[in-house]
């Protein structure tokens, strides 16, 4: 507020949607912040600059021409291609201030793969609510198809460039983007109705079973089983070998362990931590190979009703 209207435009030409919607809000209620205030914040700015640098700041442009200073810009090209991140063209930018349903209206009638291609470049909770306005029986092989995109070649972002109606950036020959894979898949699945989760992992397991598992061990990791509520916990420890429970929670975050515990009497708790110590250094494999037996054993107690496992409302009519 206090920076001229061409300067404060530049600054917030650099930031994402979400926050712009966060400092708009916030620049509506600051009308009667006094001039104590306004000069505190201005030295608390200051200080917070001066512990910071800008050398990651355009670091692309920066690179580029040091390396064709040092190597000529053919060889430096070569070079370039082969190290330079992927980004995302300016039509795939503008995906990020599109609204789910204009993005649906967009891809609607397209072939499964480009829909894929779009899903997987959206924040998995604007791609979950894409993905609830494509027909119901496509929506499993969208699921399939983002978990196995795998690197995105320059025709297909071109595709989706033509698609948004947006200029086409010419890439490179033979230049590629990774995006999707079974992380992508599980996150969209994630955001998704409770009901939709269900139905589209049931109808992924007779598209490709490996890989619907795969989906499912990524959807719901060691850390999700903060979201359970006491008492399923204390269900699904008292379903658990204690051995196996020793070794899963070595290598559990501090919240998580003080839950469990918490779930059991004093004299368990003391006996398990007990053992934690006395096992020593463990093997990161074996550890993620408990977490993984604990977690299949909570899926089998969900899916009979024993246990609530939390973290998605139910739909309601």
């Amino acid at each position: 507020m206090l920076l001229g209207e061409q300067e404060a435009a530049e600054v917030l030409g650099r930031l994402d949607p979400p926050e712009v919607e966060h400092l708009g809000g916030a620049m509506f209620h600051v009308a009667d912040v006094s001039e104590r205030e306004v000069n505190g914040v201005l030295d608390e700015f200051v200080n917070r600059a001066k512990s910071r640098t800008t050398i990651g700041y355009a670091a692309d442009t920066q690179i580029k021409a040091m390396m064709e200073r040092a190597l000529g810009p053919e060889r430096a090209g070569t070079i370039l291609d082969r190290i330079t991140p992927p980004t995302r063209g300016p039509s795939l930018d503008a995906l990020k201030w599109m609204d789910p349903m204009t993005i649906a209206a967009l891809i609607d009638g397209e072939h499964p793969q480009l829909i894929a291609v779009v899903l997987a470049h959206l924040e998995p909770p604007i791609a979950a609510d894409v993905l609830q306005q494509m027909p119901e029986d496509i929506q499993p092989q969208l699921i399939h198809r983002v978990a196995t995109l795998g690197p995105i070649s320059s025709e297909a972002l071109e595709d989706v460039e033509r698609l948004l109606l947006r200029p086409v950036s010419q890439p490179k020959s033979g230049a590629a983007t990774r995006r999707g894979g079974t992380s992508e898949a599980a996150q969209i699945v994630n955001n998704s109705r409770k009901a939709a989760e269900s139905r589209i992992l049931k109808a992924l397991q007779k598209l490709d079973k490996n890989l619907a598992r795969v989906i499912e061990d990524e959807m719901f990791v060691f850390d999700n089983l903060n979201a359970l509520d006491d008492k399923s916990l204390g269900t699904l420890l008292r379903s658990v070998d204690s051995d196996i429970l020793v070794v899963a929670l070595k290598g559990a975050e501090e919240r998580l362990k003080a839950k469990m515990f918490g779930c059991m009497s004093s004299r368990a708790a003391q006996s398990i931590q007990d053992s934690i110590a006395d096992r020593g250094p463990m093997r990161l494999a074996e550890v993620q190979e408990a977490q993984k037996e604990m977690l299949s054993i909570a899926r089998r107690l969900a899916s009979d009703g024993t246990i609530n496992l939390g973290g998605k409302d139910d739909d309601y009519v």
